[in-house]
């Protein structure tokens, strides 16, 4: 399976929980969504362990996407270091991990 990783921006913890609990709520979905209190590698790794109805996923391989993500995007990621910075505590910064492959299976039968 492929994976793809993004950060998307910042968002109220309640806003993303309440999120979590009303949609993610089937495990074969092609999307997971991560919320981090820090932009750090280590505090989004640590998220996909609080996903609900977490997917059957080759986890290893998600995490192994999110590190290339990192690795590769320096620049992104300082610009979503200063953009928490200007929040308040109560905020995370919100990332997405998708299955390339039940994504792809979405989008096909849309048409």
């Amino acid at each position: 399976m492929h994976y793809t990783f993004d950060i998307l921006g910042v968002t109220p913890v309640f806003t993303f929980f309440n999120y979590q609990q009303e949609v993610e709520n089937n495990p074969r979905r092609s999307m997971a969504y991560l919320g981090s209190p820090e932009c750090t590698l280590d505090g989004l790794i640590q998220a996909t362990e609080l996903i609900p109805d977490k997917p059957d996923w080759d986890w290893d391989a998600v995490v192994k996407t999110m590190v290339n993500f990192w690795l590769h995007h320096e620049s992104n990621i300082q610009t979503w270091r200063r953009e928490m910075a200007s929040f308040s505590e109560a905020t995370l910064l919100v990332a997405r991990v998708a299955n390339t492959h039940v994504l792809r299976q979405e989008f096909e039968a849309l048409l």
